[in-house]
């Protein structure tokens, strides 16, 4: 098998990129990439396998140069004859931000970017899977407190939290309609959080709203609201998986599903470590939200924020005038955690043969040591 790849400088796609590596049964795999702060794109390749010290076998691990937001990107990649022989595209490429800030970038990277990909691969000769990495979100908000199956989505009349939700959606439905089902496969991740392996996570991509919630202490949330979430490990098995596997569907949820879901209360109760000083995890009505985001600037009697004294002294102390931009960043994830979504994944093990995936806030043990690097303000910047 031939693959091209994209994103693989990214979260998922790195670690995707160096589990492909190690299969026999993949002769080549060309990677998308583009020169990024200086660094060039075969160096940019080459730290993706050297991150946790995998080899890195030129003959066998290709760059392609190129941008998503390039209007010629598909030109260019026809142009190249070396692609000529690709079988298998796997485009899990995204801007994951939620940062409404950044609107017009996952917009061009991805519905723009998306574009480009399907016009390209659609003239391939020998293309026999096309694999879009999509995201379980895209069911949106109408949906709340559900087991959600893969045929509920897409749906175009659903509402959506952020605008990474929508492109992904907007994202699929553009591959339905471009590649024939029987070469069509649709993998939608859920929430994917950490590693259950006990190494450095690649990214801290949703460990920094666990860290900023262990952090605040006074959660407005509800924590027996289910939340769906995997560790990345499983994550690349099972997309490489499914890419093998005699498939019976074209769309399978990657998900913890019922048996392996988790929630607030187990999750930071999974991080509670020796007395430190800081007051216990309280969770309130998500309504306190809203006061909490005016600490301490705005924020004016009467509040019910003022019954909560000793996390208003704890937050004087520890965030040192931060916690306003924390909190604007931590928005979506709380709006998240109330949706109550679990999303069902017997697709994927009837066809894998997979297991359920550990819970979250069984491997977090193991994760949780790596998450004191957080940078807790940083992070809110770019959510």
């Amino acid at each position: 098998m031939n693959v091209f790849l994209t994103g693989v400088t990214g979260f998922l796609g790195g670690e995707l990129a160096v589990l492909l590596s190690k299969d026999p049964r993949v002769e080549r795999i060309y990677c998308l990439v583009r020169e990024y702060d200086g660094v060039e794109p075969t160096a940019r390749l080459r730290q993706v396998f050297d991150f946790h010290g995998d080899a890195f076998d030129e003959s066998r691990i290709v760059p392609v140069f190129g941008d998503l937001k390039d209007r010629r990107l598909t030109a260019k990649l026809a142009e190249d004859q070396r692609l000529q022989e690709v079988e298998t595209v796997i485009h899990s490429a995204a801007d994951t931000s939620f940062a409404a800030a950044s609107k017009d970038n996952i917009d061009k990277v991805n519905i723009g970017g998306t574009l480009q990909i399907l016009k390209w691969a659609q003239a391939l000769p020998n293309l026999n899977t096309f694999t879009y990495v999509g995201t379980a979100s895209i069911c949106g908000t109408n949906l709340k407190g559900c087991h959600i199956q893969e045929d509920q989505s897409p749906n175009r009349e659903a509402k959506h939290l952020v605008r990474y939700c929508y492109t992904k959606m907007r994202g699929e439905m553009l591959v339905r309609a471009a590649i024939p089902k029987e070469k069509l496969l649709i993998v939608r991740p859920s929430i994917i959080m950490g590693d259950s392996r006990d190494w450095k996570p690649r990214s801290y991509v949703i460990l920094w709203a666990l860290a900023a919630m262990n952090a605040i202490r006074l959660i407005p949330t509800d924590p027996h609201s289910k939340l769906d979430i995997i560790p990345m490990d499983y994550a690349v098995r099972a997309i490489a998986g499914l890419l093998f596997a005699k498939r019976r569907w074209t769309t399978y949820h990657i998900s913890a599903g019922q048996t392996s879901a988790t929630n607030m209360e187990k999750l930071l109760a999974a991080l509670a470590g020796p007395p430190n000083g800081h007051p216990k995890v309280k969770f309130v009505a998500p309504e306190l939200l809203a006061q909490i985001k005016k600490w301490p600037k705005k924020l004016r009697p009467p509040s019910d924020l003022f019954a909560h004294g000793e996390y208003l002294d704890y937050w004087h102390t520890m965030f040192n005038g931060n916690l306003r931009i924390i909190m604007a960043g931590m928005e979506p994830y709380f709006k998240f955690i109330e949706l109550d979504q679990t999303f069902d994944n017997s697709r994927l093990l009837a066809d894998t043969g997979l297991a359920n995936p550990t819970p979250p806030h069984e491997y977090l043990r193991t994760t949780a040591k790596y998450m004191n690097e957080i940078d807790l303000a940083e992070g809110a910047l770019d959510p």
